[in-house]
């Protein structure tokens, strides 16, 4: 009986269910807005309607109150519907941008075409094949003398059509090697013949040797794997064409991209592109950053002290120095020759470790003026390297003493004090040098620590289009464009395709994928230094706009084709740079691997055992920064550092009006689900719409009777909720998106305030208008983080007979509440409850409930501020 009573209770509780769902929702997506649409526009109209009809004569104002009247009472039941309607729609996708900065879908012609099923067999799949004429220039031998020494000092042109490359040049050698390799595009070919000279070095004018001629019908096609083609042996011929003294070999074939001779050519359009620092910055390459360690310098204490002044109290404390980084600890409380701190200072250190920790105790003699009463170097090759949180054993260090005789240093040996320190080099942290909201990688630095890879990240870099000329050459706008794109550890920047607003590279790249929660950030650059801009005070390389893409919105082994909006934020608004064309992939190794790394946490475990500071997270983070941008500064071509800034994101902590606001906004969306949520049961409480009210209290009654259905039903009502949407999931990976970061309605002067140099550049008279605005920000910020302390200390004062009428009623109640809660069912408090709340608005009344009134009157502590 009893069990049939609790299926019935379940099935009935199912249809009513359902149907408080609203029939629209069935809807297809665009019916519902379209009706929606409908729905408030006719809502909106209502008061137009009487003016309307009191303009035509149809009848008085009175009978026009009660015709709008009865419209609207025929109306409600579509408002409320709509506003159930709003519930979900409030969750949906938000509406697209503007078409401009839209993310588009491509079909592009990947891999030469060669699909079998749904995975691409060529090795470079991601991109479109490029076919190149590759010429490799090896050696030459028994060339003869031009000069009247009988000696010559050889080179070689590779010339086709207007094209012309030339190897370096050797001098008194008539055996030269060379071993570089020339590429031409095919699709710049101007020329039917390959024409290779050997040429003598001359002051006056060069003299020619011999050369070769190579018809381009005839030259070999190589498809990798396939080895490289065996170069052969040519004899050179004069310009009538006999054969003359001295031989070339050569190897010349047709290729692709995909050639292993592809990323060290010479190619074609580096002809306009003068010096071997400028060929350097425009061929392509992979970076790696340096490996990166925490190091934790705890200073304990120090002994035997000898300050200068032996009849004042010292004031110590320590200063460390590593590098451009330097800390100190607070002043001892110990005011003595044997003071302590126990206090951690933290740095950021890259390997290969090439400066020594300098640690110095300095006393505090005057309030400008420190006397240094030791030093010691540690070299950080030595150093512990901790991987958990087990302690490291301390050490005593000397400090030694220098004193200055007759202009020159000497040590002081005499005596020497001593400092307590425990320092290692933390590697169960992972050290940020990006932000913890679009971090590439998180795992800890020592390795071994690391988990195995869950799959592999393929990129492919195919073009741009419609690029902003980003500076002036002769007299016209151009742009020498080239890619970076980071993930982890590595950094890889394409060649630089000179003078071309529709840059073609057609180049893939792959990285092994260790958390799918991570990001791939890829920035586009104008070249600057191809013409002399290494000099001192030379220019920088512009950012032409960056794309992120976080793994975890894509899905496996599915190739993505899109074309990303370039959108940078200038000082005169945000501007479309152009289109940058990504192919992406994302490939799982194990599906039940990566589906487990949703349950760890996100950083290392270090992070948690022995957290840092905010502050020390944010002072980290830019010394990491720093470092990293210093050392991939010393490659060969360079990574620039302001490229290598933009790629991390170094100025996003700074404050700025536009970003405030966004993230505001983001709040408030977040909250308005919640919100329409209360709205909708506001009016089921005033009985807006009487039959979904009875079917509330229906639905109530039957979770109050059966309280095992609540927790089902909700994970049900989830369960479902996520099913609808599901057939509008996004398809397409995320992009920058200007509205949600408030970039095309952002007032000028704001995004002047946000450009503005740190400390401000700016008049005073701005910074004074900017300053009252802050202020006035910050006093309505202030406004509510006091109301939302008074409501706090409100609840505190219940108990604390800091009012005692107030906590003696409470008191009371409180133990009447008892007493009838321990003699009275449950089900049966919880049904009055519900029925008082759901009440008609005939029993309610317009002023503030008792329990409401009396929290009112409780004390809180804002008559005890100043």
């Amino acid at each position: 009986m009893e069990r049939n009573k609790a299926v019935g209770g379940r099935s009935f509780y199912t249809i009513l269910l359902f149907s408080l769902f609203d029939p629209d929702l069935l809807l297809p997506k665009p019916q519902v807005e379209r009706k929606i649409r409908s729905k408030r526009s006719s809502q909106f109209h209502l008061p137009l309607k009487l003016q309307e009809v009191q303009e035509s004569g149809g009848f008085s104002k009175a009978e026009g109150k009660e015709k709008v009247l009865e419209s609207q009472t025929k109306n409600l039941n579509q408002i409320v519907r709509v506003s159930r309607i709003s519930l979900f729609t409030k969750m949906m996708p938000p509406r697209p941008p503007p078409e401009d900065f839209a993310l588009k879908e491509t079909k592009p012609h990947l891999g030469g075409g060669k699909v079998s099923g749904d995975k691409l067999t060529s090795t470079y799949d991601l991109v479109e094949q490029m076919q190149y004429l590759y010429v490799r220039v090896v050696k030459a031998k028994d060339l003869p003398g031009k000069d009247v020494t009988g000696s010559c000092d050889p080179y070689v042109e590779v010339k086709l059509g207007n094209y012309l490359g030339k190897t370096r040049f050797f001098e008194k050698k008539s055996n030269p090697e060379w071993n570089q390799v020339f590429a031409f595009s095919k699709d710049r070919l101007q020329a039917s013949l390959l024409e290779v000279t050997v040429k003598d070095k001359d002051v006056v004018k060069d003299d020619f040797i011999g050369k070769v001629f190579f018809d381009l019908n005839e030259i070999p096609k190589r498809v990798p794997p396939d080895s490289p083609l065996a170069p052969q042996w040519y004899r050179l011929e004069d310009r009538q064409g006999n054969k003359v003294k001295g031989e070339l070999m050569l190897a010349v074939w047709m290729g692709t991209q995909a050639d292993e001779a592809f990323p060290e050519a010479w190619h074609s359009d580096a002809a306009f592109v003068s010096g071997a620092d400028g060929l350097a910055n425009m061929r392509s390459k992979v970076y790696l950053s340096p490996k990166l360690w925490y190091l934790r310098v705890n200073v304990i204490e120090a002994q035997d002290l000898q300050p200068g002044d032996k009849g004042r109290y010292p004031e110590v404390f320590v200063k460390a120095v590593l590098g451009n980084q330097a800390l100190r600890t607070r002043i001892s409380q110990a005011r003595g020759i044997n003071p302590m701190w126990n206090e951690d200072l933290m740095f950021v250190a890259a390997e290969p470790f090439e400066e020594p920790l300098i640690l110095s105790v300095e006393d505090r003699v005057a309030p400008n003026k420190d006397e240094v009463l030791g030093r010691c170097a540690i070299p950080l090759q030595y150093v512990d390297r901790r991987l958990d949180h087990k302690v490291v054993n301390s050490r005593w260090f000397n400090l030694e003493k220098h004193i200055i005789v007759e202009g020159e240093k000497k040590k002081e040996i005499k005596f020497a004090s001593r400092i307590h320190m425990r320092i290692c080099l933390e590697g169960g942290y992972h050290v940020l040098d990006e932000s913890t909201h679009y971090s590439s990688d998180l795992r800890p630095t020592a390795k071994q620590l690391w988990k195995s890879s869950i799959g592999v990240l393929e990129l492919g870099i195919l073009n741009a289009h419609g690029l902003m000329p980003m500076k002036t050459k002769d007299g016209r706008g151009t742009t020498d464009a080239y890619c970076v794109a980071k993930y982890g550890q590595k950094w890889v920047r394409t060649r630089t395709i000179i003078d071309s607003f529709a840059p073609k590279w057609n180049e893939q790249y792959t990285w092994e994928v260790f958390d799918p929660c991570t990001v791939i950030t890829i920035g586009v650059f104008d070249n600057c230094h191809l013409h002399g801009g290494d000099k001192a005070g030379g220019a920088k390389d512009t950012k032409i706009g960056k794309v992120r893409i976080r793994l975890s919105t894509l899905e496996t082994d599915r190739v993505y084709t899109h074309s990303y909006p370039l959108l940078v934020l200038h000082p005169n608004g945000v501007k479309k740079m152009g289109e940058i064309h990504l192919a992406v992939r994302f490939s799982c190794s194990s599906l039940l691997n990566m589906m487990h790394m949703y349950s760890h946490p996100l950083l290392p475990k270090m992070h948690y055992l022995h957290p840092l500071t905010v502050s020390q997270l944010d002072s980290l983070r830019h010394q990491a920064t720093q470092i990293v941008s210093m050392r991939l500064g010393r490659a060969e071509p360079p990574l620039r550092k302001e490229v290598v800034e933009y790629m991390l994101d170094v100025g996003s902590h700074m404050w700025s009006m536009r970003r405030s606001k966004a993230n505001f906004f983001r709040i408030m969306n977040v909250l308005g689900g919640l919100i329409a949520v209360g709205k909708w049961f506001d009016q089921i409480c005033n009985w807006k719409n009487p039959i979904t009210t009875v079917l509330i209290h229906i639905l109530f009654i039957i979770l109050v009777l059966y309280p095992e259905l609540i927790l089902p039903t909700i994970f049900l009502y989830l369960f479902l909720i996520g099913v609808w949407y599901y057939r509008w999931r996004p398809r397409h990976p995320p992009h920058m998106d200007t509205r949600l970061s408030h970039a095309d309605s952002a007032h000028p002067d704001e995004l002047d305030e946000e450009f503005d140099t740190f400390p401000t550049s700016r008049p005073s008279d701005i910074v004074r208008m900017r300053y009252d605005r802050l202020r006035s920000i910050a006093g309505r910020i202030q406004t509510v983080v006091g109301d939302l302390a008074t409501q706090g200390e409100r609840f505190q004062s219940l108990l604390s007979w800091r009012d005692p009428r107030a906590t003696a009623l409470f008191v009371i109640f409180c133990l009447v509440a008892a007493i009838i809660l321990y003699v009275t069912p449950f089900q049966v408090v919880a049904l009055l409850a519900g029925f008082y709340i759901l009440r008609h608005p005939r029993f309610r009344h317009k002023l503030p409930s008792v329990p409401l009134n009396f929290f009112r009157r409780l004390p809180a502590r804002t008559d005890s501020m100043l």
